[in-house]
This record gives C-alpha cells, sequence and structure tokens, in this order.
C-alpha cells in the first residue's frame, strides 16, 4: 500500500498516512479538525545505474560507454593538429625507405 502525504492549510501540520489506492482522500485535519488537507506530491527520486539511459550515451565495440563531456577548445585543436603529424611523419618514412633492387645514387 502506498504511504501518502498530506499538509493541513490551517495549522500546518504535515502527517504521512497509508492509505490503499480505492481509498478517498482524508480532507479532515486529525490535530485541528478542520477541513483543510491537501495532499504533497513530492519528486521521486530516481538513480540511474548502468548505461544506455541517455540519448548521448554511445556504446563502443568493447561495450562500454564512452563520457559525452564536451572537450575544451585546446583539447579539439590537438586532436585536430594529430592526423596532420601522423601524415608528415608517414611521408618521412616513406621517402627514407630503401626499397630492393633500387639504388639511391
Amino acid at each position: 500500500m502506498p504511504v501518502y502525504v498530506y499538509h493541513c492549510d490551517k495549522c500546518g501540520n504535515q502527517f504521512e498516512q497509508q492509505q490503499k489506492f480505492s481509498d478517498n482522500p482524508l480532507k479532515k485535519c486529525p490535530d485541528c479538525g478542520h477541513i483543510s488537507l491537501h495532499k504533497v506530491y513530492t519528486p521521486v527520486g530516481i538513480i540511474y545505474k548502468g548505461s544506455g539511459f541517455y540519448s548521448t550515451d554511445h556504446r563502443s565495440s568493447s561495450g562500454s560507454v564512452s563520457p559525452s563531456k564536451p572537450k575544451s577548445e585546446t583539447e579539439k585543436t590537438e586532436k585536430s593538429s594529430e592526423p596532420e603529424k601522423a601524415a608528415a611523419s608517414d611521408k618521412k618514412k616513406a621517402e627514407n625507405k630503401i626499397i630492393p633492387g633500387h639504388s639511391t645514387s
């Protein structure tokens, strides 16, 4: 059975009452006797555990979730220059590679 929280507008009394879904809501305050009760609706605390709860979650091929935090501008510029550095390094290696049967002179 659910537990409902009631609040009296007249005296400020707040209490919990266990009731069935089919029971009528309480109207009369047990402390002051006035008909000034209303149910208090509070947000439910939800804790998401695991992965796959947000549209920003992406699964990698290993099944783990990669974080979707925004990158700073410095990380973006460093990442963009890495392919250029790798391409220059590959070009240098290709120039220095000696092919069998060919002379360098």
